[in-house]
């Protein structure tokens, strides 16, 4: 093997395996507080798998690997693209659950487990057979007809088609992120997450340079009915490589992806004109509203007032929406709809009201008689003696000293 072909095979296989590990971490620390992190760590799975199977087939040499890789488990592969596609789209619009159209992205894959049966059903020697060839040859891998697909489709066609399905749900991907980013002007909350914007940005970038370089090299090597392309240095490998390198190296680059996104805003962004009724707004602009069944919003309200009254997190200084929204695992724009369209209260009165009810607790128990009102006021989560009586004398329309001289 030349050196350009050996150093290929160590990046591929070492990528491959980086983004196997990848998908472990994903998956396991992220899939059950992020659904959409599901797709991801299954998008980063398959995409490495397929280049683990491109190692085994083209670099590895092993009879053994190829037997065990070649065709048997290929149909995984083709729901690389729609990973990336349910990913995007459950960012993009805070929606993870599968619906029943979506089981048509199944289609390819079981269309291909289906015709690949013959030769995943043959016995084991028939397998080592073909491997044998494949290693002595790696283009016969163009004649050898594995599925009974090959009766209607040239070889080359079945061959192409996993990388043409992948670009094709990359351009769609594209398509539905590009669609936000034109209508972000009027969808304020999620226009700020610049940090979403970007890595989607990069990885849809990598993947359609690792994809369109790999489908032109498979031409080249089809056309010619000879694999070197692969095993050459030439400017489509380069752009292959570094597209598998951006790809699998991000999340790197991005920590954040690895806790889960959507990454909330930090201060809450009205979606209509303040103080303009819904009713009264064109008919474009309630279309960019937020919609929510009545049994979510009420949801909503119940967890927000449990995590008050279990955790206190308003207790801590820097408790907001932002902090809240994690706690109880509702995104921070949805939580910001119903404080402002259902209980028609700004998410601060909201937590100096459980302040404001926790001080006077304490000053109903004779804790006024043992600390300065300054200090309870602290202790309720107060940053300061000023925001305390301020926020004390808004709710109750007296100051805290009376209400302790009332105790003492």
């Amino acid at each position: 093997m030349c050196s350009f072909a050996l150093k290929s095979a160590t990046m591929l296989l070492f990528l491959s395996l980086l983004g196997i590990f990848l998908s472990v971490i994903l998956l396991y620390f992220n899939a059950r507080k992020y659904p959409s992190s599901i797709y991801l760590g299954a998008f980063f799975l398959l995409i490495s798998l397929y280049g683990f199977i491109q190692y085994s087939l083209f670099y590895s040499k092993s009879v053994g690997l190829v037997s065990i890789v070649f065709v048997n488990i290929a149909f995984l592969t083709y729901l690389t693209g729609p990973a990336l596609y349910l990913y995007v789209r459950s960012i993009l619009t805070d929606q993870s659950r599968l619906k029943a159209r979506d089981a048509f992205h199944l289609l390819p894959a079981l269309i291909f487990l289906i015709a690949a049966f013959p030769h995943i059903f043959s016995p084991w020697s028939h397998k080592v057979l073909i491997a044998t060839k494949l290693v002595e040859n790696p283009g016969y891998i163009v004649e050898y007809k594995a599925t009974f697909l090959q009766q209607f489709f040239p070889n080359e066609v079945i061959f192409l088609s996993r990388p043409v399905l992948i670009l094709a749900y990359t351009g769609w991907a594209a398509r539905i992120f590009l669609k936000y980013i034109k209508q972000k002007g009027k969808s304020q909350v999620l226009s700020q997450q610049h940090y979403v914007t970007q890595w989607l940005y990069y990885l849809l970038g990598f993947l359609f340079v690792l994809i369109v370089s790999y489908m032109m090299v498979s031409l080249e090597s089809i056309s010619n009915k000879d694999l070197k392309y692969f095993f050459t240095f030439n400017l489509l490998q380069i752009l292959s490589g570094l597209g598998l390198s951006g790809l699998l190296t991000l999340p790197f680059f991005f920590p954040g992806i690895l806790y889960g996104l959507p990454r909330f805003p930090a201060t809450i962004v009205s979606w209509k004109p303040v103080g303009t009724a819904s009713d009264s707004l064109p008919g474009d602009t309630k279309k960019n509203m937020l919609n929510f069944e009545p049994d979510y919003l009420f949801r909503i309200g119940q967890k927000a007032d449990a995590c008050m009254k279990e955790l206190q997190p308003y207790l801590q200084p820097e408790c907001n929406l932002a902090s809240l929204s994690k706690l109880i695992k509702i995104p921070a724009h949805h939580l910001a709809y119903y404080f402002r369209e259902v209980k028609k209260q700004s998410f601060n009165d909201f937590r100096n009201d459980w302040r404001i009810n926790h001080a006077k607790n304490l000053i109903k128990e004779g804790k006024a008689n043992e600390l300065t009102l300054e200090a309870i006021g602290l202790l309720s989560g107060f940053s300061s003696r000023n925001t305390f009586f301020t926020a004390f004398k808004k709710a109750e329309g007296t100051s805290p000293g009376a209400l302790a001289t009332q105790f003492t």
